[in-house]
């Protein structure tokens, strides 16, 4: 996607002020921190959704008192919301997977594996390291958080750790792997932006991601240890492992999805598309190593006829699955998934692509951004601008490519001006456009990894250690000059000369 998708240019009798550029982030402010306040965590479920519109109709009125039309602000809306149709299908297709990997026992074999050789000392840890190497292959903070952590959570929860530890380790993993693999689209798109080499652009990721990486699992490596005990016993897990055991028939069979699923991403099949092949695989394995399970989803679980077959595959899909073994943290376990699971978290997205796309296609961040850069006067000053820049159009408009796209724009000639190398700003706008993005609740990543991992964004937020440590440093090495990489006075030169700052 193009920088003109996401930057309009806006005549200047229609800008609107500093005040009116600043009063929907102060209404956002204000109704984000009333529906926490009022609901707690529970303000997922609809009252941040409804904030996030009304701080998009506060932003509206201001586009008309400006002049301009109404048409004008629904089609900067749905241009917004356009921009993450792909990301509402790969949503879809994680809630299908979920309930269709459940009722063929993959998740449930998983976990079994999983508890039979568990050590929770050593839990949070692993959970980084696996997630991080799975990212890494795939190239896929999403597919592999909506598959191999949906597993890890599934372990935190029968275990007896904690969940909100494990989701930030499992975050903090998959982010890890994304930003550090070749295959990632998000590390792809930062490297063209700024006219680096891929290969070069991931060297110098590596830099801060490495330490981040290892400041991440020392301190997962001192949670485990000294945080609180599992709250499961032994005679519990074994209960819990005798429970899937006749749930499910488990084998190694059942993780052929999970196989599949590898191998279509890593063959670069599109995420949803991949997604879905794998989910209706499950389905049709589970008729012939779970027929009961497929049944019993079915409208008549009594038949065994092709019919009821498609029935309890189709529901599943749709629904998810369920299970009634009376061991409360097995059924918690495997009644999950089914698209219709994932409905509150596109409302929220949508809801939060329209107010940003106003925001941005108006000229209310321009008209914020830009006095920032003209005070950065130094290279520290400079880096942790466009970090922050980044970070904050995360939150503003909830979509982590204008987080990498816009600072890019707004801060590449400045960069080679000042003799900087665009590879610093390339790591910047990853550090804090790509890693930050599943920081924040509304935001297409926060509210993903939230729904699919069961544990809203807040919970799991401390956690995530790589995902703050790398901004952090980053900017550290701004202010200190340790490894910002330079271009000479000629090149800074040439780039002043043909290129003016853009505004």
């Amino acid at each position: 996607m193009s920088v003109e998708d996401f930057v309009a240019t806006v005549p200047p009798d229609k800008q609107p002020t500093y005040f009116e550029a600043l009063l929907p982030l102060l209404v956002l402010t204000l109704l984000v921190g009333g529906s926490v306040a009022l609901f707690g965590l529970d303000a997922m479920n609809g009252p941040l959704q409804v904030g996030m519109l009304l701080s998009a109709m506060t932003a509206s009125i201001i586009v008309l008192r400006k002049g301009h039309s109404w048409e004008a602000v629904s089609e900067a809306s749905r241009r917004g919301v356009a921009s993450v149709v792909s990301a509402i299908f790969i949503l879809l297709a994680v809630g299908g997977l979920i309930g269709s990997w459940n009722m063929s026992g993959t998740i449930p074999t998983l976990v079994y594996y999983g508890l039979a050789v568990i050590n929770p000392n050593w839990f949070y840890v692993a959970s980084l390291i696996v997630c991080a190497a799975i990212s890494l292959g795939i190239g896929s903070s999403w597919t592999t958080v909506g598959t191999v952590g949906v597993g890890l959570m599934g372990l935190a929860w029968l275990a007896g750790v904690s969940p909100a530890i494990t989701a930030g380790a499992v975050v903090a993993g998959a982010y890890t792997g994304d930003k550090l693999s070749p295959l990632s689209e998000t590390t792809i798109l930062a490297a063209q932006l700024t006219n680096n080499d891929l290969y070069t652009h991931l060297r110098y990721q590596a830099l801060v991601s490495a330490p981040a990486f290892l400041i991440a699992a020392i301190g997962l490596l001192v949670l485990g240890f000294v945080g609180a005990p599992p709250t499961a016993g032994q005679d519990l897990i074994y209960s819990e492992l005798g429970a899937l055991d006749q749930l499910f028939w488990i084998t190694p069979i059942n993780l052929l999805p999970l196989l599949l699923l590898i191998v279509l991403s890593v063959r670069k099949v599109p995420a949803s598309l991949a997604l879905m092949i794998s989910s209706l695989f499950a389905g049709v394995l589970a008729c012939f190593t779970q027929p009961h399970a497929v049944l019993a989803m079915a409208s008549e679980p009594a038949g065994s006829t092709l019919a009821s077959y498609i029935a309890g595959v189709w529901q599943v899909i749709a629904t998810g699955f369920e299970a009634n073994t009376g061991i409360e943290p097995v059924d918690d376990l495997v009644s999950r998934g089914g698209m219709a699971s994932m409905l509150l978290t596109i409302w929220l997205i949508i809801a939060a692509l329209a107010f940003g796309s106003i925001l941005d296609e108006f000229g209310f961040l321009s008209k914020l951004v830009t006095p920032l850069l003209t005070r950065a006067k130094h290279t520290g000053s400079l880096i942790a601008t466009s970090i922050c820049t980044a970070i904050g159009l995360n939150i503003v408009t909830a979509d982590q490519y204008v987080a990498v796209v816009l600072p890019t724009r707004l801060f590449r000639v400045e960069f080679q001006t000042r003799g900087l190398s665009s590879l610093n700003l390339s790591r910047a706008v990853s550090n804090g456009g790509i890693v930050t993005a599943p920081l924040v609740p509304w935001n297409s990543c926060g509210a993903y990894m939230a729904a699919v991992l069961g544990v809203p964004t807040l919970a799991y937020l401390p956690y995530a250690i790589f995902n703050y440590a790398s901004p952090l440093l980053d900017m550290l090495y701004g202010f200190t000059g340790f490894r910002i990489a330079k271009i000479s006075a000629e090149e800074a030169a040439q780039v002043a000369a043909s290129s003016p700052p853009e505004a």
